[in-house]
């Protein structure tokens, strides 16, 4: 799946951030902008986070078939999940409402498949937080490797019977409305060091997916981020209340990690070390293709709620727009492979 650039094999990661059905939809412009350009098949590496894990799941189930993009197009235009899985849990004593979600991932999307079944496609990462350690803990699959989950810190375990669903439910866990999705070590042996692991939303680590990018491991020459997570708003009327402004210091430090994610990119790639990166954020005017669409992309909501058919066409348009901005500025050679 690399690109020949001037004889020499190029690898390409796009990380998709989290930010519910708005970031998914965000996310199928650029997959299509991508697939114009005959770079889409050319991706070696997707990572993944909440929003983005249920678009870049939804593409790698689908690998290679032809409506794959009209497919999740018609998915976050027609189906509600938050309110159904959240009432759901609650009114069934013997399945969680992260189940619900899960079961919801697999009756639309996933089909009960396992990570196994993206072996053939390209490498893909689907980030949650572990809560027993603060770490980013990951589910990996494709680019014919073995399939794993785990973390730095406690280690890994190669799980190819996990259901696809069941990670793209924890990466997209958003508390409080989904509790964490517990493992057992019988499941994931390693984590008999903290007796057992609960995952939730991948968000709460970064946002942004780009941890996978810089892996040694995974080699990449370019880092695309496409990122359709909330931006931090300025509020001419600051609030007063307790409560809120414990909200608004989780939103302060999530736009300090987006900062600190960027700027990690950006000196990683200038000290030799990493990938040259391209990043482009849902707020950016900077490549939209008409006057407002930064403005309305960013105020739709990031939940889970199917988007409406004037929705998606704007975040499609600006996602699609602001990868074209991006890499005509900054990796025209992209578009000569």
């Amino acid at each position: 799946m690399a690109i020949t650039i001037n004889g020499e094999q190029k690898r390409i990661g796009l990380a998709l951030s989290g930010g519910g059905f708005r970031a998914a939809a965000f996310h199928l412009g650029v997959f299509s902008k991508l697939q114009e350009f005959g770079l889409l098949n050319k991706i070696d590496l997707f990572s993944c986070v909440s929003g983005g894990s249920i678009a870049g799941g939804f593409l790698a189930v689908n690998w290679g078939a032809s409506d794959a993009l009209d497919k999740l197009k018609e998915y976050i235009g027609t189906k509600s999940i938050a309110v159904s899985t959240f009432i759901g849990g609650l009114l069934d004593p013997f399945v969680s409402r992260i189940d619900k979600l899960a079961d919801s991932y697999d009756d639309h999307i996933f089909k009960k498949k396992k990570l196994r079944d993206l072996g053939g496609g390209p490498r893909i990462y689907f980030n949650a937080t572990n809560l027993a350690t603060g770490n980013l803990f990951f589910f990996v699959a494709g680019g014919d490797l073995p399939e794993e989950m785990g973390e730095h810190e406690l280690g890994t375990a190669v799980v190819p019977d996990f259901r696809i669903s069941n990670a793209v439910a924890a990466s997209s866990a958003f508390p409080p409305v989904f509790p964490p999705l517990r493992i057992n070590p019988d499941v994931f042996p390693p984590a008999q060091t903290v007796e057992y692991v609960t995952l939730t939303d991948g968000g709460v680590y970064d946002n942004m997916g780009v941890n996978p990018l810089l892996l040694e491991r995974n080699n990449l020459d370019y880092a695309i981020v496409s990122d359709g997570g909330k931006p931090f708003e300025i509020d001419e009327n600051p609030t007063e209340s307790g409560l809120i402004v414990l909200k608004e210091s989780i939103n302060v430090l999530m736009e300090q990690v987006r900062g600190l994610e960027f700027d990690r990119l950006k000196h990683r790639n200038k000290s030799g070390s990493g990938p040259k990166p391209l990043w482009f954020s849902i707020d950016s005017t900077k490549g939209e293709s008409q006057e407002g669409d930064a403005a309305f992309a960013s105020v739709i909501s990031t939940n889970l709620k199917k988007l409406s058919h004037p929705e998606i066409s704007v975040l499609m348009r600006h996602g699609g727009s602001l990868i074209e901005a991006r890499i005509r500025e900054y990796a025209p050679e992209l578009l000569g492979h």
